[in-house]
Order: structure tokens, then C-alpha cells, then sequence
């Protein structure tokens, strides 16, 4: 059986990111309305990129603290997503965000990495990075999330 005949439910986290966002195929929600992609999936690690603009700046002209939350909860989220089995969810419970540079327009293309640091049967702890193409650090996450049999 491949992944393409398999129902969401069979597939392992990583399939159905696989398909979910294979060739670019997901062009819906927080993703388009941001304008940041996916770079990379793998097993507990997933990578997602953007080039902040104007359009999430806050009314003191820099980038709006929660895009960078919503790019960092998104890589740790589907990093987890990512090492589960079939048949499992998750949900977020914590996510904390600590803010090392403020970014802008200039700021060019940006990538948040997210990690899986510990996978239970019941929680998860994952870290994420977002830096820009010279590698410096503008915020970073660790995030705690529920496992559960759906």
C-alpha cells in the first residue's frame, strides 16, 4: 500500500506531512496568509521559511512578535507532528517565545527550525530556531505538547 492510498489515519506523522505538503501542495491557512513555505520534513525535524515584509510589521515598524511565534509554533508543532505514529495527535499546551532581535523588511529570508527533543506516550518537548541567512538568532521557542490516540 502506498501513501497515496493510505487514509490519514494509517499514516505515520511524516507521511502525512509528506502529503500535505508535497510540491508545495498545501497553500492554505496561516501559511499563505504569512507568506512563509516549508523547506524541509524529516523524521523530528521540520524546517519552514519566509521573508518578513511591511505586512507584519507592528504600529512601532518592526516584524510583529507573533510572527515569529506563529513560524516557530508552526516548525515545533509539525516537527512532533512528524515522529508520530499512526492513528496519534497532538495538541499544543505550553509554547514560550523569547525575542533575541527584532527583524524588518530588511531583514531578507528567515528560517525557523523546529526540533524534537523528547517523545513520550503522552508529552512532547520540542525547540525551534528562527535565524536568518548569515545564521544570526532573532527568536527561539521550546514548546511542550500532548500526545493522545485520536
Amino acid at each position: 500500500m502506498t501513501t497515496s492510498t493510505k487514509s490519514l489515519a494509517e499514516m505515520t506523522g511524516l507521511e502525512q506531512l509528506e502529503a500535505a505538503f508535497q510540491q508545495g501542495g498545501y497553500k492554505r491557512g496561516i501559511g499563505q496568509t504569512l507568506k512563509f513555505k516549508v523547506i524541509s520534513i524529516e523524521e523530528g525535524k521540520v524546517v519552514f521559511g519566509g521573508t518578513p515584509d511591511e505586512d507584519v510589521y507592528n504600529p512601532i515598524g518592526t516584524v510583529h512578535g507573533g510572527y515569529a511565534a506563529t513560524l516557530l509554533d508552526s516548525a515545533v508543532g509539525c516537527a512532533v507532528h512528524s515522529a508520530l505514529k499512526p492513528g496519534q495527535g497532538y495538541t499544543t499546551l505550553e509554547l514560550k517565545i523569547a525575542y533575541h532581535k527584532a527583524m524588518t523588511a530588511s531583514t531578507g529570508p528567515i528560517t525557523a527550525t523546529g526540533t524534537v527533543t523528547t517523545l513520550g506516550r503522552r508529552a512532547a518537548f520540542a525547540e525551534g530556531r528562527l535565524t536568518d541567512e548569515a545564521g544570526r538568532l532573532y527568536a527561539s521557542a521550546t514548546s511542550t505538547l500532548l500526545v493522545f490516540e485520536r
